[in-house]
């Protein structure tokens, strides 16, 4: 039988959800699985919401469109969930059983009765996690919050593995990756010009993704067999 994983990222604009989408599902493909992303807008500014959607299979992916009953959800930034800042609410709208919910916060939030009580039902594992916090600490800048999340699920699910996330940042900002807006296109210059070398902006990504994969082995969230990954050279803000 097929393993299949529908993912669904939602987060606001100036976050990077389409990007951070691109780099796990190309890293699922590196890795060996299938993979097909479908982002959604609406209007393309900072603090906007956006949502996109990875589909993740060891066999060929036909379907397209929107994920309405996800395996996996991401939640970008806590406004999402506090400030209804997504195109599907709640939150956790369609959330299989057993299902995974990853929050960028620095804890537990204080969710409503209601929802809490939804979420216990369906047996929803939450995992809280300071991915912009991290992103900072080990990058020096916030634009890396994409990056410390898609380290943080990759070791949590093992579908794929650091060396294929790198690569697939590789592939994205050296471009050999797409683009899929003009949006996204103008964020990753404002990212590049942040550096004097592509290669120290490549540099930084990977070690968040890292920090990130390494968090969620620390904490015991990572799948059964997913190891720690070795630091690299250190990376200075």
């Amino acid at each position: 039988m097929a393993k299949r994983f529908n993912i669904r990222m939602a987060g606001v604009g100036g976050q990077g959800v389409v990007t951070g989408s691109h780099i796990l599902s190309t890293a699922v493909i590196h890795a060996g699985g299938e993979s097909t992303i479908v982002p959604f807008y609406g209007s393309e500014k900072r603090m906007a919401p956006v949502e996109s959607y990875v589909r993740v299979s060891d066999e060929p992916i036909y379907e397209i469109g929107e994920i309405t009953f996800p395996h996996i959800i991401i939640i970008f930034h806590p406004q999402v969930i506090t400030h209804g800042k997504s195109y599907t609410m709640p939150f956790y709208f369609g959330l299989k059983e057993d299902g995974i919910a990853l929050i960028n916060n620095d804890g537990p939030m204080n969710l409503h009765r209601d929802q809490q009580r939804e979420l216990d039902e369906r047996r929803a594992k939450l995992y809280y996690f300071p991915a912009t916090k991290l992103s900072l600490e080990v990058a020096g800048m916030d634009l890396a919050t994409n990056m410390a999340l898609m380290g943080c699920i990759g070791a949590i699910t093992g579908l794929t593995s650091v060396e294929a996330l790198e690569q697939s940042v590789k592939d994205r900002f050296l471009g050999k990756g797409f683009v899929v807006s003009g949006g996204t296109a103008a964020l990753d210059s404002v990212v590049e010009r942040k550096f004097k070398k592509k290669q120290e902006l490549i540099d930084k990504n990977v070690a968040v993704i890292q920090a990130g994969w390494n968090y969620a082995v620390d904490h015991g969230w990572a799948a059964a067999s997913v190891k720690r990954s070795e630091a690299r050279a250190t990376v200075s803000a």
